[in-house]
């Protein structure tokens, strides 16, 4: 999902680390090219990651978690 909620798309979760994931896009991956965005990880929402996108091929994205530096400045 877009960080500001202007589109979102539906994939398969193929592979996650506590660093990034592996995802297949069903429908147009032109989007992704935003660089930023959410992996949302649950149907209603409240599980979430800021991710950012790594690479691109096809259908499949590999990204990798954006983490809030001030929880890892405490």
């Amino acid at each position: 999902m877009a960080v500001v909620g202007t589109w979102s798309r539906v994939c398969v979760l193929k592979d996650i680390s506590a660093t990034g994931a592996k995802l297949e896009v069903e429908g147009s991956t032109d989007v992704l090219t935003s660089r930023e965005f959410f992996l949302v990880l649950s149907s209603t929402g409240l599980a979430f990651r800021g991710s950012q996108l790594v690479w691109l091929d096809g259908p499949a994205a590999g990204l990798h978690f954006i983490h809030d530096k001030r929880k890892s400045a405490s």
